[in-house]
């Protein structure tokens, strides 16, 4: 009998059973090995703060909107979007995947899933790549999404807020693309993985004062060509748009929760003409989307591991057998400033 990992309402995991679906002709059966939890967007869910849990998104009109049926509603059970598995068995009409070969994607918490034929043969694990890096396809492709968005020049400044998993991430590739990074984050432990890592050329700590004046002294009073807001804060965010050059760029990438009273649009941004760009990994750039879409930004992350470009295994801090999935997010919640990615293990 298979099993996941649901959601029963705010603040309550559960191990579920579920029946086994069909293998239909063109699909292959995939069996979890390795599923990450993002600090993010599940978190959300777990505290109930996600907009979709309390208004309805009208897919239409691209809006939120009130209604007495929410997108979402408890028990969660489609939830988790960083998994890898092995298949272990193919319906009689597949032909370009084979057994034991893994694929990563997004299916949830949860023990065995069937994925269309297509679906597998886009996504299959690099051979050379430790099978639990595949854990990072869902993440890495929204950080290279960003990444994009920030159109970031060789030579220039890019300030990452926020130094979590995505921020990690983010700061690699930026660095990668021949920036001069400068890390911002609250906690030190984050910013000497960072330096440790060869992500950033400058670390700032929040706390010993405003980092956008810092930024703004490294740089003879510019400020950054680039930020890039990864916290989902609204005072980072608002910290980021300071730290900004004038009629330069912020990209946004944090998924922000109810107000924003930190965010001061009557001044720096009012002010030094600051674009402010949302980044989601729902849809890329205009001008890129003839040539790039989720599936080959999960690819290309994938490459980049593969080939030691990135360097993402130190972001891996705590693994947590299925058998005690009920206790997956206690670090999380626990001791945050000691966490950053943990995977569900179900090997």
């Amino acid at each position: 009998m298979a099993q996941r990992l649901i959601l029963s309402a705010p603040q309550q995991l559960a191990l579920e059973a579920y029946d086994d679906q069909p293998l239909q002709a063109h699909e292959v059966r995939l069996q979890t090995l390795y599923s990450g939890i993002s600090t993010g967007t599940e978190l959300t869910a777990y505290y109930g703060s996600s907009p979709h849990l309390h208004k309805r998104w009208d897919t239409d009109r691209r809006l939120f909107v009130a209604s007495e049926q929410q997108t979402v509603d408890y028990p969660v059970t489609t939830w988790g979007y960083e998994e890898v598995g092995r298949v272990i068995a193919c319906g009689p009409e597949v032909t370009t995947v084979k057994e034991n070969q893994l694929v990563y994607g997004a299916w949830g918490h949860r023990t065995h899933h069937n994925v269309d034929e297509d679906y597998a043969q886009h996504r299959l694990l690099p051979p050379e790549l430790d099978p639990m890096l595949g854990i990072f396809s869902h993440i890495g492709a929204t950080a290279l999404n960003g990444v994009h968005d920030a159109r970031i020049r060789i030579g220039e400044t890019v300030a990452v807020f926020g130094l979590g998993v995505l921020g990690q991430i983010v700061a690699q590739l930026a660095k990668r693309s021949g920036a001069y990074v400068i890390g911002v984050d609250l906690q030190e432990s984050r910013l000497a993985l960072a330096s440790e890592l060869k992500a950033i050329d400058m670390a700032i700590n929040a706390r010993t004062g405003s980092a956008a004046e810092q930024i703004k002294a490294a740089t003879g009073n510019r400020g950054a060509d680039v930020s890039i807001e990864v916290t989902g804060a609204a005072p980072a965010l608002n910290e980021a748009i300071r730290a900004t050059a004038y009629s330069s760029k912020v990209v946004a990438m944090g998924f922000y929760q109810g107000g924003a009273n930190a965010l001061l649009l009557g001044e720096e941004f009012h002010h030094n003409r600051i674009n402010l760009v949302c980044s989601q990994i729902s849809g890329v750039a205009a001008e890129a989307s003839y040539r790039w879409d989720r599936i080959r930004l999960g690819q290309t992350i994938m490459r980049l591991q593969a080939e030691g470009s990135l360097n993402l295994k130190p972001l891996i801090t705590h693994i947590v057998p299925f058998e005690r999935a009920l206790a997956a997010f206690d670090p999380i919640i626990q001791t945050p400033t000691q966490t950053l990615q943990v995977v569900i293990d179900f090997t």
